[in-house]
């Protein structure tokens, strides 16, 4: 009699505090410990606290073993958190990722204008990073955005990318959108 494979889930854990070192070393050491397998992460800086966000993958008594360790880790370390099951990524073998680049001096509706037009062209996010830093020149207030994104399948590149830099024109922003190229060390 053979056993039936354990059926993987998912769990997105959201994590705020002051110190990225030991908020990663703990929880990645809590998801080992209770057999779970860390399936993708991102921590950034904002100010003096970071932002960790895992998705973690186990058998379901694993996840659950994990969730309820969680909170006690949090309480002890002064940690905020959010736990949330998921379901794995939809497939999507058609779609092709491109990275669009916006630089231009900082105005608060920049980034909300910029997902508008991926919006209503049926482009989806899949990582954003925005940085604002001051220009030594001016003294004025600039933003950085990186956003990779994934166009749909039959997309015709060559006129999403004219829409994407008539919309920058318009704006007075700085922009280039190019196909995705993996990060090698």
């Amino acid at each position: 009699m053979t056993t039936p494979p354990v059926r993987e889930q998912f769990l997105v854990i959201s994590v705020l505090g002051p110190a990225p070192m030991e908020l990663t070393t703990l929880l990645s050491r809590l998801c080992f410990e209770n057999r779970c397998s860390i399936d993708s992460s991102r921590l950034s800086r904002h100010g003096e606290l970071c932002a960790l966000t895992l998705q973690v993958s186990g058998s379901w008594d694993a996840l659950a073993r994990l969730e309820s360790a969680l909170p006690i880790l949090t309480r002890k370390h002064g940690f905020t958190i959010n736990l949330t099951r998921s379901n794995p990524p939809a497939a999507r073998p058609q779609a092709l990722p491109y990275v669009a680049y916006v630089s231009a001096v900082y105005r608060p509706d920049i980034i909300s204008e910029i997902c508008q037009f991926f919006l209503d062209h049926r482009v989806e996010l899949e990582s954003m990073t925005c940085d604002t830093w001051i220009a030594p020149q001016t003294g004025g207030t600039m933003l950085n955005a990186t956003l990779t994104v994934t166009l749909p399948a039959g997309t015709q590149i060559s006129w999403l990318r004219d829409q994407f830099l008539d919309f920058a024109d318009a704006l007075n922003l700085d922009a280039l959108i190019e196909p995705w190229r993996p990060q090698t060390p």
